[in-house]
């Protein structure tokens, strides 16, 4: 069986697109899609010529290992007796119509494709070789063929040692002249960081294992690794390997220019005069320009890129080498549109949805002219979800048709229904006689919930809820609540993103300052009922971040168990006896309160997750401002200050999810000047206040302070985090200075310390606290956070 050689030179310095071939059908390879070339490739191709006697003469340049074969031979060949030759004459040829002036680079072509199915990104403009398409997907569906490319490509740096013999397939019929592919290798192929692999160069080529492929198949392969511009030379060995295959190896020699003397950038906006200093500082070290040392200069600008979130930044192609004068040309991905697609429930597209396109544009920061950074992607994933009006939402983005360095953005929503009614009933069971469980109560209570998410189509949103125990006598127990939201009230420039919230509600809950202290006798419970009407106007200075302020309406009633108005709080005497002569419930005295007052809030939180565990600030202010109107004409003013540092004390691990090492510091004190109903008196005690004891066990108080400690470290295995703490919380004295001094009325201690540890389970926190009172320890269970 025979072999040959086929050899090209340098000859121009466009680049030609590597075209991949299978099934034979074929396609612009992912990582050498690179510029179209008219003139050049025609340049540089050079003609074949064949000798009189049928042989195949071939460039001298090659090797001197290197031999032809001949047809003439007595042998026959599978090949014909014409043969291929890329030699010096088509060169000069290709010098004098083409001058060397611009290297296109194989890494800085015409970057990625287009999107796929839709639910991906597109290419990464006219630059990058590798360089992915960034995008944001809520769902991580996309598909993506280069996995089989790749393993083709593994493919055929395997030796097949299987004997042909054993191959009972009948065998392929081949072209006259045409051979099958057994492997394909590569000899001096520069490797490094942002230098193209094997994989990426050989992905679009014909000469693939398995695949039939002719002289004239090779020739284009030669020419297209040519004319990336990164070898002065590309030699390819054809030799027998098997029954019916041969295998062919590609030899580089790699192109050398003099050394950097200066480099510029061309085309950028974003890249500061810096990276072109850095740029040049690492390479005029070298003493020569090679492959090696173009793909520095490309890995320290497209580093730089990505680590803004510019993704679509990339180096289209360099030039100057010559002269040591380089310059690089980049892309940097401007947005041409941004647009809305709306999806069927089959996630097909829809000519239009229910909600209004500004509803969508208010949202995100995309704007045509800007350049495409994925963390805008990311924040306008989050807040468009957050409008609850969608159950998918991604951000596509897609290379612009008519200019493929630039980016057009697609945002791909599925709409939520806009309308939703919930019931529900429910029936108490508690057990009877002989412990068998039986029903509290026949009559039946429960809930109903409304909602709609969309009117008119700007997002504005309508919620009401009814609830009670008893639905026959709905009004013994009835709580309701009719909220309407309206977002950007200011107009869709808003930068603060203002809104506006107004409700209607009626609420019931157990008062905690009407409790008794430890060792004292059950204290006939008090429910404080509020009805009435609020409206807020919130804006949010970031996602974290807001100020609030509201004007309140309501009506305050103290109740007991029956439901009957109490005025004041009671105990049990020394015989057993309630006495009503416990500190007044309200302001007027009476059991009820008419009110009218402000409410003002600031939050400033810049608080983040770092796998799993909170890290960094939080404050919050509070504040309600009588404003002299209602029952006995109250006047005065509460507030709270609330600090919280979640102080990071080892970096995390950047192999596993483990959280890092916290500590966390708190602080919250109040006050409250003029008149102090028992209502709005400061609750000492619980949870969220001093753990280890229950809600109000402290006492109640017109001032107070806490603080605590708390230490956060990771559990192996686990990827949460255990906990110990120490709080503090004291009424500063200020507990008789409330109407009727509830704290020493029912035997509170005023301050109290506990300690204590747990560990984090999800949602989850199990704790177990010890009370610095009573030296009694016990173990809770919670959901949520404590700061």
């Amino acid at each position: 069986m025979a072999s040959f050689v086929m050899s090209t030179v340098a000859t121009a310095q466009g680049i030609c697109p590597a075209r991949k071939v299978r099934g034979g059908r074929s396609k612009v390879g992912n990582t050498l899609r690179v510029a179209n070339v008219c003139k050049a490739r025609q340049a540089s191709r050079v003609t074949p010529f064949a000798s009189l006697d049928g042989s195949a003469h071939f460039d001298s340049s090659n090797r001197s290992n290197q031999i032809g074969i001949t047809a003439a031979s007595k042998t026959k060949s599978k090949f014909p007796l014409r043969g291929l030759v890329l030699g010096v004459g088509g060169a000069v040829g290709a010098f004098v119509s083409q001058p060397m002036h611009l290297l296109q680079m194989a890494f800085g072509g015409n970057g990625g494709g287009g999107a796929g199915d839709g639910s991906g990104g597109g290419g990464g403009g006219t630059g990058g070789f590798g360089v992915p398409p960034a995008y944001a997907d809520e769902d991580d569906d996309d598909d993506d063929d280069d996995d089989d490319d790749d393993e083709d490509d593994e493919d055929d740096d395997e030796d097949d040692s299987e004997d042909d013999d054993e191959d009972e397939s009948p065998r392929r019929k081949l072209k006259e002249g045409n051979f099958i592919v057994e492997s394909v290798l590569a000899t001096n192929l520069p490797t490094g960081p942002g230098i193209p692999t094997k994989a990426e160069l050989f992905g679009g080529l014909n000469a693939r294992r398995g695949n039939e492929v002719s002289r004239d198949d090779l020739s284009q392969d030669l020419e297209a690794l040519l004319n990336t511009g990164l070898f002065a030379n590309v030699d390819a060995n054809v030799t027998p390997k098997g029954k019916d295959g041969y295998a062919v190896e590609f030899v580089f020699r790699e192109k050398i220019w003099p050394s950097v003397q200066s480099f510029k950038v061309k085309g950028a906006t974003a890249l500061p005069v810096e990276i072109e200093r850095e740029v040049l500082a690492t390479v005029r070290r070298q003493s020569s320009c090679t492959v090696r040392v173009l793909a520095t200069m490309k890995n320290i600008i497209e580093g730089y890129y990505t680590s803004k979130g510019l993704t679509f930044g990339t180096i289209s192609h360099f030039d100057g080498m010559e002269t040591g004068d380089v310059i690089a040309h980049v892309i940097e991905g401007e947005i041409t549109r941004v647009k809305a697609v709306f999806l069927d429930d089959q996630m097909q597209p829809v000519n239009r949805g229910r909600t209004h396109p500004r509803v969508i544009q208010r949202e995100h920061n995309f704007k045509v002219g800007s350049l495409y950074n994925v963390e805008d992607a990311k924040t306008a994933l989050r807040d468009i979800f957050l409008l609850q009006l969608f159950d998918n939402v991604q951000v596509v983005p897609r290379p612009d048709d008519r200019d493929q360095s630039k980016v057009q953005v697609d945002i791909m929503l599925r709409e939520r229904p806009v309308k939703t009614a919930e019931s529900e009933l429910e029936w108490s069971i508690a057990p009877g006689e002989g412990g068998k469980p039986d029903l509290v109560s026949i009559k039946p209570g429960g809930s109903v919930f409304f909602e709609h998410r969309n009117l008119d189509g700007w997002g504005r949103q309508l919620y009401g809820s009814v609830s009670t125990a008893n639905f026959l006598q709905p009004q013994d127990d009835l709580g309701f609540k009719l909220e309407y939201h309206h977002p950007y009230c200011l107009g869709d420039g808003d930068a603060d993103k203002t809104n506006f919230k107004t409700s209607v509600f009626n609420s019931r809950k157990l008062s905690p300052v009407f409790t008794g202290g430890p060792g004292m006798e059950e204290v006939p419970s008090i429910w404080v009922d509020r009805a009435g009407a609020k409206a807020t106007i919130t804006q949010n200075f970031s996602r974290q971040s807001k100020a609030t302020a509201s004007l309140v309406v309501e009506e305050i009633t103290a109740r007991d168990e029956s439901g009957a108005v109490v005025p004041c709080g009671a105990k049990q005497g020394p015989g057993g006896q309630l006495t009503a002569d416990g500190p007044p419930t309200t302001h007027s005295g009476t059991g009820t309160d008419r009110l009218m007052f402000a409410q003002g809030g600031i939050i400033r939180d810049t608080t983040k997750f770092v796998n799993g565990v909170s890290v960094g600030a939080r404050d919050i202010f509070n504040l309600d401002q009588s404003l002299g109107f209602g029952s006995a004409f109250p006047v005065y003013n509460r507030f709270a200050v609330e600090s919280t540092r979640f102080i990071q004390l080892k970096k995390e691990s950047q192999k596993t999810n483990r959280p890092p090492p916290v500590a966390v510091v708190h602080v919250k004190g109040g006050h409250i000047l003029g008149n102090c109903a028992a209502y709005d008196a400061f609750v000492l005690g619980g949870p969220h206040s001093c753990r280890g004891y229950t809600v109000g066990e402290l006492g109640a108080s017109r001032s107070f302070l806490e603080y605590a400690l708390e230490l956060r470290v990771p559990v192996p295995y686990l990827n949460t985090h255990a906990f110990a703490f120490y709080e503090r919380c004291t009424d500063l004295g200020s507990s008789s200075s409330v109407k009727g001094n509830p704290t020493e009325f029912f035997r509170r201690a005023g301050s109290g310390t506990s300690k204590g540890f747990g560990l984090k389970l999800g949602p989850v926190r199990a704790e177990y606290a010890t009370d610095g009172n009573q030296a009694n320890g016990t173990t809770f269970v919670r959901f949520g956070e404590r700061f």
